[in-house]
Formats: C-alpha cells, structure tokens, sequence
C-alpha cells in the first residue's frame, strides 16, 4: 500500500471532527484573557501525569509490552491517567500498538512510516484503517476487564469532569490550558514516536524497521525517542541503554521497584542491572 492508497482508504469523519474541535479550542491559550501562571503549571502537571504517567508508563511498558508487573490498583491508576490523555480508550490504544510492533513499517502497521511522515504521525488516525478491526485479537488479555471497559467506554466524559473540576479550580484558563492546550501537546508529542522516531536519529540495534533513537523526542515523551533500542528489545523496560540516553519512565520504574510496587522486570541483555 503506497501514500496514494492510504489516503483511499475510508476517512473517519468522527475523529477528524473530535481533532480539529480540540486543536481549534486549544488555539483559545495564545488569548491573553486566557493566561495565567497557574493554568500553565497545571497544564504541564497533568502533561506529565497523563503523557508521562498514563501513556508512557501505564499503557506502554507497563501493559502494552509486560516489561514489568505492578499491583493491580497501581496498573488500574496508569491505566486511568493514560485515558485522561483522551488518544482513544485503552484497549484501542494498546492493541494498535500490539500490531504496530508486529508489522512494524510494513504494510499491515496502522502507522507505517514508509507511508509517509504525515501518515505515520496523525493521517492514519483519520481514516478507517483495517487494522482497527483486529483489536480485540491482540487485546485478549485485557479486553474482558471491567475497567478497562469503563475506561474504553467512558474516556470522553472522564475528561468533560476533570474539565469542570479544573473550571471549579481556576475558571476558562485552566480549563483551555489544563484541557485542551495540554491534550494537543500530549497528541503531538506522542505522535512524534510514531512518526519523528521513524526518520530521525541514530540506529544503535539491530530492529528490521525504520526504528531511531531521536534525543529530542526521548526529551519530550519520558524516554520512548531511543526508539530503536525498544524495537530491537521489546519487552524491556529501560530504553534508554547507553549512560547518555536519559529515559525518566525507566527511573519511575526503579523508583516503584524500590517500594516493591514493581516486580517481573525485563531488561535488554546488554543492562541486566541498573
């Protein structure tokens, strides 16, 4: 399938309408009736804990690969800040990623990077894609759980409360930047993984893909740009394998594992130890 044959694949009209309605409400920020201090913290707090925290930790290492095991009710807390990032419900989310890794730049890859970089960043989300219908073949292990089905089901309106708490807390500011303005950060930086880490940077492994490791996105997205050492060791934890290569979310892994609230974890074989 080339660029040409992709963009001929069905559009999703929902998800482009449920898009541009986030990117043109986030445009709302650069107002300065709606500036503050305190928005933007509040805005980079929840970047953290959702992009961080939720995407990153939760619905990547932690569930997505099994790098390593946690007690229920903290998988369940990641689980929860990943839906707060609102890129679709859980299942969704990891599935897509399942079968990414499987056909990684191939043509069966929802976000294939031979396909281009608009592609592989966001155009494959606004189309109906055929990998969405294998989904629940690749999410067997999580699809019967209830909460994850709640999370799947009900991300939107868990995020319309959070924007009415924060709108309790600090008004249309907090609501534009904690929200929306955040969301859009979250989306973008997240995409860049799939698309920024497929084109720039260095090959380090091995990985039969067009995987690199890319500084700068490993900067903005907790580790996940040494995209190349994850692809040659899938189920590791720590991406980041040389000393240079800063990977946070492997540094909340050991901070877990030193309160024994992470367990089982797989590492590459060249870092068996941190």
């Amino acid at each position: 399938m080339t660029v040409a044959t992709s963009n001929k694949l069905p559009l999703d009209w929902a998800t482009i309408t449920y898009m541009a309605f986030i990117h043109v409400v986030a445009l709302l920020a650069f107002l300065p009736s709606n500036f503050s201090w305190g928005a933007v913290g509040v805005a980079f707090v929840l970047y953290w804990v959702t992009g961080g925290f939720g995407v990153t930790l939760g619905f990547h290492r932690l569930v997505s690969h099994r790098s390593f095991t946690t007690p229920k009710f903290i998988e369940y807390l990641l689980i929860f800040f990943g839906s707060l990032a609102c890129q679709g419900g859980p299942i969704t989310w990891i599935g897509l990623h399942r079968i990414h890794h499987k056909y990684s730049d191939t043509d069966p890859d929802p976000h294939d990077s031979n396909k281009g970089f608009w592609w592989s960043h966001m155009g494959w989300m606004l189309h109906n894609i055929p990998a969405d219908k294998d989904v629940l073949r690749y999410t067997q292990d999580i699809a019967d759980d209830k909460f994850y089905q709640f999370c799947q089901k009900f991300f939107i309106p868990i995020q319309v409360a959070l924007g009415l708490l924060l709108y309790w807390w600090g008004g249309w500011p907090f609501v534009i930047w904690g929200i929306f303005a955040r969301l859009v950060v979250v989306f973008h930086c997240t995409w860049f993984v799939n698309s920024a880490t497929h084109k720039f940077g260095y090959v380090s492994h091995e990985s039969k893909d067009g995987s690199r490791n890319c500084w700068w996105v490993a900067l903005l997205t907790f580790g996940e740009g040494w995209h190349n050492n994850h692809h040659a060791y899938q189920y590791s934890a720590r991406h980041g394998l040389q000393w240079w290569e800063i990977d946070t979310t492997w540094m909340a892994i050991l901070f877990l594992r030193f309160f024994r609230m992470a367990d089982n974890i797989k590492l590459a074989p060249t870092k068996q130890e941190s």
